[in-house]
């Protein structure tokens, strides 16, 4: 979408790259996600000093079919939830599966 802008969008496509998104995200990157299934996780990261908020309906879009386009489930059906939320926001423990977050806060 050129009319969007220029912006920079990583995604895992296994839970391995997955993983090392979790790990080297950086505070601007916004996490995306389809929610309760397994799918990519797609970051887009944000200028300096853009928040969650300055993200434009068309990247919201882009980011969300992206998350379900590359979901194994959640591409075979018409309406699916998509989360996402601040990189800062994820949270890891040692007891998650390779790839898999939770949230420090969720109704972030």
């Amino acid at each position: 979408r050129p009319e969007a802008g220029d912006y920079t969008i990583f995604m895992g496509l296994d839970k391995y790259e997955n993983e090392e998104l979790i790990k080297y995200g950086f505070p601007e990157d916004i996490w995306f996600h389809v929610d309760k299934m397994s799918s990519a996780h797609v970051y887009l990261r944000l200028h300096k000093g853009q928040t969650i908020d300055d993200i434009s309906e068309g990247v919201l879009e882009d980011c969300a079919q992206l998350v379900k386009a590359n979901s194994i489930q959640g591409n075979k059906v018409n309406n699916i939830d998509v989360v996402y939320t601040p990189w800062a926001n994820l949270k890891k423990t040692a007891s998650m599966d390779v790839g898999q977050v939770g949230f420090h806060n969720p109704k972030m």
